[in-house]
């Protein structure tokens, strides 16, 4: 065979070996080993839609400083989205405007909490189902998911998804998660102001 042709082919060889190997060895984006969904209610109907609530969520009107500390972790990074299909894999928001995330860390535990801001109760359940099926939030901590839980409720034209995992005995896995839910009740304030 000519070099010339003898060349090309060992490149193309070593990109497909390449490829191959990338796809093969690439780590799966993770998902809880634990996880509950709830869909919206009535109780949320004042805010079934984003037009009743049209005022963005801001990072100082959900991570507050009461938000610093959450029972053993302590607050690590915030992070605001306009791109909600940015902090997801497998699945997209339709009608989402911003996502707003916080991590936490403190000893054996680390964690996340995000919320979605979605156009509609229609919106955010479809969200809630897809994340239990077909995808995920992103990991915005390092933690290892196997024994990690996780949850999402729709709220309204909201989605929140808090997640906690590490190397903690389950309890305090649990603990961490309910704190994490906790932020969760920035929502009842956007009732009560679309009352």
């Amino acid at each position: 065979m000519s070099r010339r042709v003898v060349i090309p082919l060992a490149v193309a060889l070593v990109a497909v070996v390449a490829v191959a190997g990338w796809l093969w060895l690439r780590r799966e984006d993770p998902r809880p080993a634990s996880f509950h969904a709830e869909r919206t209610s009535a109780f949320y109907s004042a805010i079934d839609s984003r037009q009743n609530d049209a005022a963005p969520l801001t990072l100082n009107e959900v991570f507050t400083p009461a938000a610093q500390t959450l029972g053993a972790m302590r607050l690590d990074a915030t992070q605001q989205f306009s791109d909600c299909d940015e902090v997801l894999w497998g699945v997209s928001a339709t009608g989402c405007t911003q996502a707003l995330q916080a991590t936490y860390k403190g000893g054996a535990v680390a964690g996340q909490f995000v919320i979605f801001n979605l156009s509609d109760g229609r919106a955010a359940d479809a969200l809630v189902s897809a994340l239990g099926k077909d995808g995920f939030v992103r990991q915005g901590i390092a933690f290892e998911p196997t024994g990690s839980r996780a949850q999402a409720r729709a709220m309204g034209h909201y989605v929140t998804v808090s997640w906690a995992g590490g190397s903690a005995p389950a309890q305090d896995l649990v603990a961490a998660l309910v704190a994490l839910d906790g932020l969760g009740r920035v929502v009842q304030g956007r009732i009560v102001a679309a009352t």
